[in-house]
């Protein structure tokens, strides 16, 4: 029997070109991370050029979640080799 987080749907707003918005929050939740890491990466510059939503809270795509999900990832890992 498939989970239930296997076939739940991403938590985001679909616009009409069927791009997923996400709020910090909803990002945050999307990729099992904290809100303060989706901050971190606002502030390191791996999320750029927010759209607003109809409360006026900075969204992002789920295209941009996932390349500074990545980007994040790979300077981990550089940090880790520079390291040791």
């Amino acid at each position: 029997m498939p989970h239930l987080a296997d076939s739940a749907p991403a938590q985001g707003r679909e616009d009409a070109e069927g791009t997923i918005w996400f709020t910090i929050r909803e990002a945050a939740a999307f990729t099992s991370r904290c809100v303060q890491t989706i901050y971190s990466w606002e502030r390191r510059g791996h999320l750029t050029d927010p759209s607003r939503d109809e409360q006026g809270r900075r969204i992002y795509s789920q295209q941009q979640i996932a390349d500074a999900e990545r980007t994040a990832r790979r300077n981990a890992a550089a940090a880790q080799r520079v390291a040791c």
